[in-house]
């Protein structure tokens, strides 16, 4: 072997060697990081429980800290000198239609029940305890509660009874209002509170539970001797001479133009405030165990057995009138069949039938399901609203005209408004398949609550886990999760803000997190 093959040899040698030992040490000091990770994750993951719950605390502290007399609006500029509801609102008033008060307070509610801290409750009892002070004497609620003293004697309050006189009352706003869930969600707040605090001795409890018992009361004074209820009602009783038993029925002829004249006493679908007021009967037999509660849901049920359509359009309209035909309600609802409010007539017939074992609350629902079927306007998709008759779609607008494209309409109400959707019916086909498939029993058994394994809530945590920490690092430190972007309604705009809408989904998140993680 010559000199040369040998020193590059060695050379080789030498080089190999010092590699392996360089890679040696790569491979150490990546075992080591991998380690060092896997130790902090594993404290990062352990130490999780720990920043939700001060997370969870932090958000409801700054919540509280801007709360009007315990109860909440919808938004706010972060300076909090913008604030809104549906629309613009004043730093002396709360909202009631969610997502505001009643679902602030729900939110707390489920905080309580997943940590037991005793703050979440006292949170939702300040929320309470604002609906009861801001109820009316008709027994439920206007979308918004007016606190500043002057202003507020515009509205007769439960409380106001008694201590003002009739002439003054009548010139007060008595108004309780069904639509968008406003009322029923605040009821059904209450009845949440109420069952949590029972034995309860705070004074505000005593106040809140009277509220409760008041609002039940006159919901059944609203009702219809048909069953059905106004879109609003002001307190004053119905005679029946003037809302006979009438069968639904497509009236020859219908007004093609909205008339002058109001629509509030109607009997109303719209918005699927018969739902929400039925579902908020039944959850108030279910925690009351008082008969007269189920009686007016069933009765509420009747009424949607009453309100199908006859063929060849069996289902439901928005709104009826007296003589139980399709009307008008604002410039742009015109009489007609409409797809939204009839899949939430199915649920509801559904849900009664579950809940009373009745089977006549099932009988309408295959004819519907067939219009359905032969009234699909795109795959899984169908029009807020068919012609009486013909079944083709309408739209409406601010001129209270009937319409048969988007493009005759303005702007405005092409955008504002929804004129198409699934409208959640596959969903609701499955349910009503399953439930008529194993029956009522075997629902109500599939339903009734079960205590997770230690196994299924160790899953639960670890899938939570992802969006808890996301959750934890966007709360600012004043306690804020902040939206951005811009905002634009007709008097009021917003870019950065706080939202209880985001509040309230943040805290179902921590919430599930904490109880399944245990403590």
């Amino acid at each position: 072997m010559d000199s040369g093959g040998h020193a590059n040899a060695v050379r080789w040698s030498l080089v190999t060697s010092t590699a392996t030992v360089r890679w040696r040490r790569v491979a150490l000091l990546a075992v080591s990081l991998v380690a060092v990770f896997n130790f902090h994750s594993a404290a990062a993951e352990a130490d999780l429980p720990v920043r939700a719950r001060a997370a969870l605390e932090r958000a409801t502290a700054y919540w509280r800290s801007i709360a009007t007399e315990g109860g909440y609006l919808w938004r706010y500029s972060l300076d909090l000198k913008q604030r809104a509801g549906e629309v613009g609102a004043t730093a002396t008033q709360i909202w009631v239609q969610p997502p505001g008060t009643p679902s602030m307070g729900m939110a707390y509610l489920r905080a309580y029940e997943a940590t037991k801290d005793a703050r979440y409750l006292d949170a939702a009892r300040g929320a309470a305890h604002a609906l009861a002070v801001g109820q009316l004497e008709s027994g439920g609620w206007d979308y918004v509660v007016e606190f500043e003293p002057v202003k507020s004697k515009g509205w007769y309050r439960r409380a106001d009874k008694g201590k003002i006189t009739e002439a003054e009352a009548a010139k007060r706003k008595n108004i309780s209002t069904y639509d968008d869930d406003t009322t029923q969600s605040a009821l059904r707040f209450l009845l949440a509170f109420v069952d949590a605090t029972k034995g309860s001795t705070d004074p505000r409890d005593a106040e809140i539970r009277t509220a409760l018992d008041h609002g039940l009361k006159k919901l059944l004074e609203a009702q219809y001797p048909i069953g059905a209820w106004p879109q609003r009602w002001n307190g004053k009783a119905h005679d029946p001479v003037n809302f006979p038993f009438k069968q639904a029925t497509l009236p020859k002829d219908h007004p093609r133009e909205q008339p002058k004249t109001g629509y509030y006493a109607h009997y109303t679908f719209n918005d699927n405030s018969h739902h929400d007021l039925i579902t908020t009967l039944l959850e108030a037999h279910q925690l009351t165990s008082r008969r007269e509660y189920l009686e007016a849901a069933k009765r509420g049920g009747d009424f949607i057995l009453r309100a199908q359509l006859p063929e060849p359009q069996p289902a439901w309209a928005q709104q009826y009138n007296a003589d139980m035909e399709p009307a008008w309600a604002r410039a742009f609802e015109p009489p007609a069949v409409t797809g939204g409010e009839s899949v939430g007539a199915m649920r509801t017939l559904v849900e009664l039938y579950v809940q009373t074992g009745e089977e006549k609350f099932l009988k309408p629902i295959p004819a519907a399901l067939a219009w359905f079927k032969r009234s699909e306007i795109a795959p899984n998709r169908w029009a807020r609203y068919y012609e009486l008759h013909t079944n083709k779609q309408l739209f409406g607008d601010r001129d209270g005209k009937i319409h048969y494209t988007l493009a005759e309409i303005s702007e405005e109400r092409q955008h504002g408004y929804g004129w198409s959707g699934d409208y959640g019916l596959s969903g609701f086909i499955r349910q009503y398949e399953r439930v008529k498939q194993d029956g009522r029993e075997k629902e109500l058994t599939r339903r009734a609550p079960k205590a997770p394994t230690d196994k299924a809530k160790a899953e639960r945590a670890k899938s939570l886990a992802p969006k808890v920490a996301e959750i934890i690092a966007a709360l600012d430190t004043q306690g804020r999760w902040v939206s951005k972007g811009d905002i634009k309604k007709r008097d009021w705009e917003f870019s950065d803000r706080v939202e209880t809408s985001v509040f309230i989904q943040n805290v179902e998140t921590l919430a599930n997190y904490l109880e399944a993680a245990g403590p």
